[in-house]
């Protein structure tokens, strides 16, 4: 049996509502690439002013390695080549330091907020931390995994041991003492930001620390090495069990103290939870910003994201926006289109993001525009964006300050698959990638076709078990759902003990097979538990028979959209231009290519009645519809329309990652 213990060790047992403003506007963000060398005064004036006058309301500070370091694929990507340059502020040196507290000084002089990565490049890495406190895999006590893109190069860093909190107290003193002068300012509107998880530890690799299979065999009560040993791919309900006290230790080895050191410099959390060996929606629970990732992610991937700050009552959902939108490594970079990036998003506003933190802008000195960052869509003056840009970020801002309205709308909580992730184990050789491998990771996951139209949220185990039903209604914090919908193959223990004691107290449940219990130990009364659930009259696994009302959104065809609900009742319904819906990764370029009107007849549940609309897609265009208490409906100007873009033949328009 699997019980979550960290979940909410930084929550109260009811969320606590998140009505910061952790920015001062909604103008997009901008991941800000330091190449090591000498940084100057005058090129971080130059460029900041550059991002200011695009509509960019802050950048995202990354050290990263020196161009050398990958000259070869530069010459070969580019057809440029970077001299060896040694000129930069050594790593956390006083130069370096100097530079850095300048830079968000100089930013806050003008009115941009600048948030800080904490520590070098994507993955956390220090220099001359102690083996001990390196990452672990199991029976190979020789492994390292090195970070060789670091600014620090030619010294390569390690990663640490994410399941040791003595590990991240080593890792973290020396950045936030070099940093705590920049954290000074204005720090209200400054965040530190931890990429998603890209440890080489996933899978048959093993993740290990040491004490683990101590811990296992009092929690689980058997003996976790000889299932090591043979191979823990093999016993699907083992690695269940593992990836259970996984979640634990990460949790509390890393995020935790994590989300703990932000609060006690008084700044906020930004965290990437991606990717991680966690059940991702209680650690997106635990940070102050949930940031989601596309498109090396699909967009849909990000309804987990803002599904958890949902019930977290979490304001702000950030994501990192239009990452290798057409293939990795370089496709198009410079070339780009406005049109595909609005497609982008839109899908991404579409699942309930609200802040975009675009991936980025390399560090350029003044007088210059020639150095680039190989995975990513190029923000700087002379690339293809450069005209668009300014009127680009401003619808981006317009949408996203209409998303932050108020709280997201609920009505039909969703059993996330989590469960079935784990116990399936790796993903099919075709959906793996660099960084991407387990099920569990739930990379490719979607929403049943039946609830589109009510508006779905995900909720796991962990907000399951803090949830309560009043008035036959699903309650957690300000999100009330009418029905909660299971379609899994396994359910934890834990949680189908609370589905029956939730429904025991009226709530509708569609349950639509019986799930097993995952785990090498079965409970007893798992099945007692589960024939009791299915004998409730409120408990079927006919939908129609289980929720009656009407859905939010209906027609022939439910596009793409996300609602924001107000205290006294007013709705924001942002419905996504029609190519928006479940996008994948990588786009062609052009892909968003949109030459007619397209007029669709919708039906929208207002009070409770349904009243037809019928809404007019200019091409490009999404809406938005403001719907009052009283049934009237403003459709909100957001028009923002992009050059028509190129449409390529499709063999020359991917690269795959």
């Amino acid at each position: 049996m699997c019980v979550l213990i960290a979940f909410f060790s930084l929550s109260a047992q009811k969320p606590k509502k998140d009505t910061k403003n952790f920015y001062p506007t909604a103008k997009p963000m901008v991941r800000w690439w330091w190449f090591a060398t000498n940084i100057k005064e005058e090129d971080v004036r130059h460029q900041l002013l550059w991002a200011k006058a695009q509509n960019f309301g802050g950048v995202e500070l990354c050290w990263l390695y020196p161009l050398y370091r990958y000259q070869d694929m530069y010459a070969k990507s580019y057809n440029r080549f970077y001299p060896i340059d040694t000129s930069a502020q050594k790593w956390l040196s006083n130069d370096w330091v100097n530079i850095v507290t300048f830079t968000k000084k100089y930013a806050d002089s003008i009115g941009l907020t600048c948030d800080f990565t904490f520590g070098s490049a994507w993955v956390i890495a220090g220099l001359d931390i102690d083996k001990k406190y390196n990452t672990k895999i199991y029976g190979d006590s020789n492994f390292i995994q090195e970070l060789n893109y670091s600014w620090a190069w030619p010294k390569n860093m390690t990663v640490i041991d994410h399941l040791d909190k003595k590990a991240f107290e080593i890792y973290s003193e020396p950045i936030v003492q070099a940093m705590r002068d920049a954290l000074k300012v204005n720090k209200r509107y400054t965040s530190l930001f931890v990429d998603s998880w890209e440890i080489k530890l996933n899978g048959k690799n093993k993740i290990w620390t040491p004490g683990f299979e101590h811990s296992f065999e009092k929690k689980f009560g058997y003996d976790l090495i000889p299932f090591m040993d043979a191979g823990l791919d093999s016993f699907a309900d083992v690695r269940y069990d593992y990836m259970c006290l996984m979640d634990e230790y990460v949790t509390k080895g890393f995020y935790i103290p994590f989300v703990e050191k932000c609060k006690s410099l008084g700044v906020n959390s930004r965290v990437q939870c991606l990717g991680s060996p966690t059940d991702v929606m209680s650690t997106y629970a635990l940070v102050d910003i949930p940031e989601s990732e596309a498109m090396l992610n699909n967009p849909n991937y990000s309804r987990i994201v803002s599904s958890a700050a949902a019930l977290a009552n979490k304001k702000l959902i950030s994501a990192e926006s239009f990452t290798c939108m057409y293939g990795f490594p370089a496709t198009y970079l410079r070339k780009e289109q406005t049109a595909d990036l609005k497609l982008i998003a839109d899908a991404l506003f579409s699942q309930g993001i609200n802040q975009l933190i675009y991936h980025g802008m390399p560090f350029n000195p003044k007088g210059s525009d020639s150095i680039d960052f190989f995975a990513t869509t190029y923000f700087g003056p002379n690339g293809n964006l450069s005209n668009e840009l300014p009127q680009f970020n401003a619808y981006v801002e317009k949408v996203s300050s209409i998303m932050q309205k108020g709280k997201t709308f609920t009505d039909i909580a969703v059993y996330i698959p989590y469960e079935d992730g784990v116990m399936q184990g790796a993903y099919p050789a075709e959906q793996q990638r660099v960084w991407v491998w387990g099920e569990y990771e739930m990379r490719y996951l979607k929403m049943p076709k039946e609830v589109e139209g009510y508006h779905p949220l995900w909720i796991n185990r962990g907000f399951l078990e803090k949830a309560s039903c009043i008035k036959k209604k699903l309650v957690l914090g300000d999100a009330i759902f009418s029905a909660l919908y299971i379609d899994v193959n396994f359910m934890d223990y834990s949680a189908l003990k609370k589905v029956l004691a939730l429904a025991q107290k009226g709530l509708p449940v569609v349950l639509k097979r019986n799930p097993s219990q995952p785990g090498k130990i079965k409970a007893r009364d798992y099945n007692v538990i589960l024939s009791q659930l299915i004998g409730l009259k409120n408990v079927n696994s006919d939908f129609s028979t289980i929720v009656k009302h009407p859905p939010l959104l209906s027609g022939d065809s439910t596009p793409a959209y996300w609602c924001r609900q107000e205290s006294d009742g007013t709705m924001f319904l942002f419905i996504a231009q029609w190519g928006a819906k479940n996008l994948s990764y990588p786009l062609y370029a052009g892909q968003s290519m949109m030459d007619k009107l397209q007029t669709n007849l919708f039906s929208i549940r207002i009070n409770g009645k349904l009243k037809p609309l019928d809404i007019l897609f200019n091409p490009y265009q999404s809406v938005v519809l403001k719907i009052l208490p009283n049934g009237k409906i403003e459709n909100l100007e957001i028009n923002f329309i992009p050059k028509t873009p190129l449409v390529l033949p499709k063999e020359k328009q991917r690269m795959n990652f």
